[in-house]
């Protein structure tokens, strides 16, 4: 392979491997490349990708991984899908969303357990759109990334506190086919009306 078709697969697996990220031990072995080289070549890519300005992303090295991240200097653009999350977030993607607000921190395979299904795809999304972070890593072999909600999260969901998030409680005692909004929303109509005599 050349060096251009070294690059390109770089930028695939960097892509593929989203939130997890890869180590240079890693890359070199997909690349089948001494480890010097790859550190030579991911240098060298992250320093292109910092400098194109035709470019929205950047190539970070966070604990001992490589990973694709979006540029500050774009933030304020990256932030108007936020406005409109609740609009375009699936009901997979706002279960997951409900499971991470809730059990913060959490690890992804802890979100799995409680879903029953893999939710890779879910919490890419989740950080694509910024309504999750990486607040942390679970101190357990491996090490797996904790989760929480973002500032963002809180913006579009017009939280001043997670105490804010309807009580589970409450929730479990409605029947599972109700939307949790409709159900909060009937329970305010369902109020006494103190004005009624």
């Amino acid at each position: 392979m050349n060096i251009n078709t070294y690059k390109a697969v770089i930028e695939g697996v960097l892509f593929l491997t989203g939130d997890e990220g890869c180590g240079v031990k890693e890359m070199a072995a997909i690349l089948e490349l001494p480890v010097k080289e790859t550190e030579a070549l991911m240098q060298e890519m992250m320093e292109q990708f910092d400098q194109d300005e035709q470019k929205g992303l950047m190539i970070v090295y966070l604990g001992g991984k490589y990973k694709l991240a979006t540029k500050t200097q774009f933030k304020p653009y990256f932030e108007k899908m936020v406005s409109q999350a609740e609009a375009s977030l699936s009901n997979a993607a706002l279960e997951t969303l409900a499971i991470i607000a809730y059990n913060q921190p959490v690890t992804r395979t802890k979100i799995e357990e409680i879903r029953g299904v893999s939710s890779d795809a879910m919490v890419r999304k989740l950080q694509a759109k910024a309504l999750i972070k990486e607040v942390g890593r679970e101190d357990t072999p491996g090490k797996p990334i904790l989760y929480g909600v973002s500032e963002e999260f809180m913006d579009a969901f017009n939280l001043a506190s997670l105490d804010e998030l309807p009580d589970l409680q409450n929730i479990a005692q409605t029947s599972m086919e109700e939307d949790l909004f409709d159900a909060k929303y009937r329970e305010e109509e369902d109020k006494p009306n103190e004005s009624q005599g």
